[in-house]
């Protein structure tokens, strides 16, 4: 099937129901307590770092353990798998000496996905599944100093990330991406610059693939890292024309809700979210069962808030499985149409 097509499926999809995200990838990697030697295999079997917690790279090496965990969260009833590339950037990969293999995991982990929504769009035809290609936020931020001292003191710079992510993006339309997610925003210029980097590969490609924003909300505070509000990160991002804008990552649904309100009151496009299974616990896991969480989104999805839905961390099959109940049926967020105003964004809105 042709990538126009697809995204015509997905489209109209899109028009007829609420969709469905997966969940977490960590959480069931963490499932299969994998150990150094799992994660190294035969070809990183002499690198010289520890590999151990670089997900990404079981892409490569326990392919067959992505594969299964993409094919159980489509049994599970999701429309949208992720791809395996939250930190497959060269600026992330630093971490573990493994920036030469940015675009290899973006490429194979795209193919991984691709190859599960495959199999199961082959199994409901009348149900396509489609591949979200993840570029996640890097370890560093273009907007905050990691020197209290030096206010003005930055580790990359905005042309740094643009060269990561057009690698990235490259790799994962390769690999068979039929969305670009740029997710768990937590600084907007770097999600400015993944923006920037998507479009610049667009025109040198000479195709464009929906694009999935999706941020932050790190705390009570109801703000981004770098300061901004759910609205005021809306219009910050809106020129891209996304295909959706959204919240994900760092609160649960009780926390959320509010902000994912906000952005759905003003977004003239789709809007998602995948929020954490709650709040992680003294021991960092997460308590919130997927009948309790499912609970929270189906009155999300009776009050008019929801295009697309999944989980984040701590999330697993049975909390998808679960939403996909509590949505069925019930209608997709209408867009709003707003009227023409100037909208601008620093740290708050300004609508004039």
């Amino acid at each position: 099937m042709s990538q126009s097509n697809r995204e015509q499926l997905l489209q109209d999809a899109a028009r007829q129901r609420i969709l469905i995200l997966d969940g977490a990838m960590g959480t069931m990697i963490q499932q299969h307590n994998l150990q150094e030697q799992d994660y190294r295999g035969i070809r990183f079997a002499d690198w010289l770092s520890d590999v151990k917690g670089n997900n990404d790279l079981l892409s490569i090496t326990q392919p067959q353990i992505i594969y299964a965990i993409h094919s159980a969260y489509l049994a599970a009833g999701a429309d949208i798998i992720e791809t395996n590339t939250f930190n497959s950037t060269t600026i992330s990969m630093s971490d573990y000496h493994m920036e030469s293999l940015a675009k290899e995991i973006n490429v194979v982990s795209a193919q991984l996905a691709r190859k599960a929504a495959d199999e199961f769009t082959g199994l409901t035809p009348d149900k396509p599944r489609f591949v979200a290609g993840v570029l996640g936020p890097t370890s560093r931020t273009a907007s905050i100093s990691p020197d209290v001292n030096d206010p003005g003191k930055r580790n990359v710079s905005f042309d740094e990330l643009v060269e990561a992510y057009i690698e990235a993006t490259h790799g994962l339309i390769e690999g068979g991406s039929d969305l670009i997610m740029i997710e768990t925003i937590f600084d907007t210029l770097n999600a400015k610059a993944a923006a920037f980097a998507v479009e610049t590969v667009f025109e040198q490609l000479g195709k464009r693939l929906p694009i999935m924003i999706s941020g932050t909300i790190t705390d009570a505070s109801g703000r981004t890292l770098s300061g901004q509000t759910a609205e005021a990160f809306y219009y910050s991002m809106c020129h891209v024309n996304p295909f959706s804008m959204g919240l994900n990552c760092a609160l649960g649904p009780d926390l959320l809700r509010q902000y994912v309100a906000e952005i759905a009151k003003i977004s003239d496009c789709l809007v998602s979210a995948h929020p954490n299974a709650g709040l992680p616990n003294e021991f960092g896991e997460y308590d919130l069962e997927s009948d309790e969480m499912a609970a929270h989104i189906e009155e999300w999805a009776e009050s008019g808030l929801l295009n697309i839905v999944g989980g984040c961390c701590g999330s697993t099959p049975e909390h998808i499985a679960a939403m996909v109940a509590a949505v069925k049926g019930k209608a997709p967020r209408k867009i709003v149409k707003n009227p023409v105003k100037m909208r601008l964004s620093g740290l708050e809105p300004f609508v004039h």
